[in-house]
């Protein structure tokens, strides 16, 4: 009998779902009619169906028979939310999350009486949402973030509203955040990020004494912060203000918080000086931000009182004075940037006390001015990761900075180094990465990390031959690079020992032909040396190469065609060399190229390929320049660069093509930039980073007739297009105004005949416009852009007339004398292309002994991971090597020799 009882019990605790209302069921299925969703995604509307109660179905829970929940997220939903939900009056939680409604949101939200929870999130919703929503009274959560296209602004609150949560991030809402926000007295959970918010953020705040999260970072507010009551926010564990326009002075009250664990007030406006912190030894902050202010004076050494700090950014301010001096409480720090500072600029590396400094896991010390290696470093027995680049550090590199048993990676780049401290012959480290570019080092290449995955030597003197046996020291290496050195002789073989290596041993004078072995390479790049012979035909069936670039030497033969085993390429750059050959057709199923220079060769014939219906969709350089290939271009071998074209919203088309990011074993583009050279706007130049964005045809002086195909004029995306020194005949198509982002045409040194079109007058980016010495006749089109342009633009066209040739119907000018190749090539720019301020860094930890780390054991896993996940964002190459998973911007020009 009890036994009966207890099971009685049993299922009477068990909530049980109600039969669902007939008009409800019908209704949410007339619903599901009315939405367009990918049924072979679907894990829940697809099982609605009338021969089941709807209250059973997924995404759907009753109260009565009615439907009170509803959760149809991530069913790739597309279309406007329809009016029939409306009916749903019963409705308390509604999650719409991750679906395409693409369309403003329904103001009959605000008339269910019960909803408490409406989230919308990744809708791509647009339109003003209805402020009415946000002043329901039962309303306790919502969440709207990830919706770029979704403007609005924040009502007026009532006294004690039910809200408990708002999550506005990463969309369009504006204006100001209203003193009434302070009636939310439930509110947990704020978060404005990424919004475009403006003016103060009100006082009223401290009175959301239930707040766990506040995070307003990535708007406009900007006004001071200090007066406003932060002890009175007891339970607030996150606080992020950081990327706005936030001045004055950093409150102290906010670091005595009990609860606060993160404080990220970088990028802003703060200044002035941080003063010593009292009390605050007991608080649980872990992640303190100020970086990226206008902070200055020395650095208060209470701050290393924090017992349970662990990360702490100071990186991008204005701070003085040497930061480690003053007691401390023993410290273990997990992460700590002063990079950017004057910290240490009258430190002469050494410290009387330096033993008694806190242990620190990863360094940042870069552009501090430093002309001497920290003493204090010797003492690091915990140092994981080290970064003194860009400094002003001269002379050797001590012997002791490889006996720091840690230390994993360590950036010395940009620096005055010369020598690297003797002996290194029995010198050991477990160095993983290494960069030592952009020196002085002088002498033989060092070779004694033998677990090192990345290495980078370049932009230094090393003037030796490469070590016969330099490939029994690179067992472990993902990443090599000896570029720009003043390196000679022959590659030796035995560099082959290691499979699936990025090998850079550009721009040396490196001379004899090139090794077989090197065809199982995942990058090679050998341009700008002496190497001579035919391109080793030895690439296999399992070929994992993605950039080869030989250009700018002096190599012969043919095309290898054991190239077409290599399936992942991306970048093939032969150009300046001797190779003779017809068109390489053999790689048009390769779909994954982006980039194919094969200028100043000696190809030949056509350069249509049979049968070539998906070749290169991904292809955004193509340089034929400078060789002998004819005959006319069929416009529809063209039509399959959709790289260089639009879609049919008239948007460029985005494939997810960055380099080396495509089905890649690696995601080499994060720590390897592909380079080029090519003609744009008259000037041969070096791009250092090829860009995605980035698109080119150059087709000039070879032997090219017939018209200009009118397909051309689809590449919608295209920056330069050159045909010149051809012999194209009949006129420029009228569709190449539909290139608006176009740069640079020249069409120079043809036949062309006709008018010249006046669609090109519309094309606004057009900066550089060369159709000279060919048989144009009528008026030149005039327009702002028009008029921008040279007389040379348009000489040697005897129809030609109107500005700037004449200032009246008179005839163009005379035929000046052709250029020479000299002249043509006299001028040289190099440009690396940077869009995207990059942190560089490098790896560090993965599974080395810790186990005398002083860390709290609950922190050890934690330790791991976010170490991991440090190396691998800062040095992604490292990541296959271990099981886990750049670039500034210059512009020179110089004048080529």
């Amino acid at each position: 009998m009890m036994t009966i009882n207890l099971i009685q019990l049993y299922f009477e605790a068990i909530p049980v779902q109600s039969r669902c209302d007939e008009e409800q069921q019908s209704l949410l299925l007339r619903l599901k009619e009315t939405f367009i969703f990918n049924s072979s995604r679907s894990s829940k509307l697809i099982y609605w169906n009338s021969s089941t109660d709807c209250c059973s179905w997924a995404g759907v829970r009753c109260t009565d028979g009615l439907v009170t929940r509803l959760d149809i997220s991530g069913e790739s939903i597309s279309g406007p939310i329809h009016q029939s939900f409306a009916k749903l009056q019963s409705l308390s939680v509604l999650i719409l999350d991750d679906n395409d409604i693409s369309a403003p949101v329904p103001g009959f939200f605000a008339n269910f009486s019960s909803l408490t929870s409406l989230s919308l999130r990744g809708c791509n919703l647009y339109g003003t949402f209805p402020e009415e929503i946000f002043q329901m009274t039962t309303l306790q959560e919502v969440d709207l973030s990830d919706n770029p296209r979704l403007q609005g602004s924040l009502p007026e609150f009532l006294n004690n509203g039910s809200l408990q949560y708002l999550h506005l991030s990463s969309s369009k809402f504006s204006g100001f955040l209203p003193k009434s926000i302070g009636n939310l007295k439930m509110l947990s959970g704020l978060h404005l990020s990424g919004c475009n918010f403006t003016g103060s953020i009100p006082n009223s705040v401290a009175n959301l004494t239930q707040l766990n999260f506040l995070e307003l970072s990535l708007n406009s507010f900007n006004s001071p912060i200090d007066s406003i009551h932060w002890e009175n926010l007891v339970n607030l564990e996150f606080l992020a203000l950081d990327s706005n326009l936030i001045h004055g002075s950093i409150p102290l009250s906010p670091f005595s918080l009990p609860v606060l664990k993160d404080l990220i007030l970088s990028q802003n406006q703060f200044s002035g000086q941080l003063p010593e912190f009292a009390n605050i030894s007991s608080n649980l902050l872990w992640n303190i931000d100020l970086s990226g202010n206008h902070l200055e004076g020395p650095i208060p050494t209470s701050i290393f009182n924090l017992r349970r700090l662990l990360w702490l950014q100071l990186s991008s301010n204005h701070f003085s004075g040497f930061p480690f001096n003053g007691p401390q409480q023993p410290k273990n720090l997990f992460f700590f940037d002063l990079s950017n500072n004057n910290l240490l600029d009258d430190y002469n590396g050494s410290s009387p006390t330096s033993s008694s400094f806190l242990q620190i896991y990863n360094l940042v010390l870069s552009s501090n001015k430093l002309r001497a290696f920290p003493d204090f470093l010797r003492n690091q027995s915990r140092l994981t990761y080290l970064d003194l680049s860009e400094n002003q550090i001269q002379g050797e590199i001590p012997n002791w900075i490889w006996k720091l048993n840690s230390l994993l990676a360590l950036n010395l780049s940009y620096n005055s180094l010369t020598t690297l401290q003797g002996p290194l012959h029995n010198l050991t480290s477990n160095l993983l990465a290494l960069d030592l570019r952009s020196n002085n080092l002088q002498g033989k290449i060092p070779l004694f990390l033998s677990s090192a995955t990345y290495l980078d030597y370049s932009r230094n003197n090393f003037s030796s031959t490469i070590p016969a046996d330099i490939g029994n020291f690179l067992p472990s290496t993902a990443f090599f690079s000896l570029s720009s050195n003043n390196l000679h002789g022959i590659i030796p073989p035995s560099i082959c020992n290691v499979s699936g290596l990025v090998l850079d041993l550009s721009n040396n004078s490196l001379s004899g032909m090139i090794p077989e072995c090197l065809t199982r390479l995942s990058v090679l790049n050998l341009r700008r040396n002496n190497l001579t012979g035919p391109i080793p035909d030895k690439f296999n069936e399992f070929c994992g190469l993605q950039t080869l670039d030989l250009s700018r030497n002096q190599i012969q033969g043919q095309f290898p065609r054991s190239l077409v085993n290599c399936t992942q390429l991306e970048v093939v750059n032969l150009g300046n060399n001797q190779i003779t050959d017809t068109f390489p057709c053999l790689l048009k199923n390769i779909s994954t190229l982006c980039v194919l220079v094969l200028r100043s060769n000696k190809f030949y014939g056509r350069i249509g390929c049979p049968e070539a219906n998906g070749t290169w969709p991904m292809l955004q350089i193509i340089d034929l320049a400078y060789n002998n290939l004819s005959g006319e271009i069929a416009g529809t071998s063209l039509t399959t660069w959709k790289a260089m074209m639009v879609d049919k919203d008239g948007s460029p088309v985005h494939f997810e093509f960055s380099y080396h990011q495509v089905r890649r074993r690696r995601p080499i583009s994060d720590y390897y930039g592909d380079a080029v050279t090519i003609t744009s706007k008259g000037l041969e130049m070096d791009l250092v980073k090829i860009r995605n964005f980035f698109t080119l045809i150059d087709f000039s002086c070879n032997e090219f007739n017939g018209s200009i195909p009118e397909e051309m004029g689809e590449f919608k995306s295209l920056h330069v297009l050159n045909l010149s020194c051809n012999a194209f005949t009949g006129e420029i198509p009228s569709s190449f105004g539909n290139m608006r982002v176009l740069e640079s045409l020249d069409l120079s040194k043809n036949n062309l005949s006709g008018q010249i079109p006046p669609q090109l007058a519309n094309l606004t980016f057009l900066s550089f416009l060369n159709l000279s010495n060919n048989q144009l006749v009528g008026r030149i089109p005039t327009s702002t852009q028009f008029s921008t342009f040279p007389k040379a633009s348009f000489a040697g066209n005897k129809g030609l007339w109107g500005p700037p040739l004449t200032a009246d119907d008179k005839p163009g000018l005379p035929v000046p004398p052709p250029a020479s190749n000299e002249s043509r090539r006299s001028s040289r720019h190099e440009i690396n292309w940077d869009l995207i301020s990059v942190e560089i860094g490098f790896a560090f930890g993965f599974g080395v002994a810790i186990g005398s780390l002083a860390f709290y054991k609950r922190w050890r896993n934690w330790y791991y991971k976010a170490t991991l996940n440090i190396i691998f964002k800062m040095f992604p190459q490292l990541h296959q090597r271990l099981g886990n998973q750049g670039r500034h911007v210059h512009i020179n020009q110089r004048r080529r020799r």
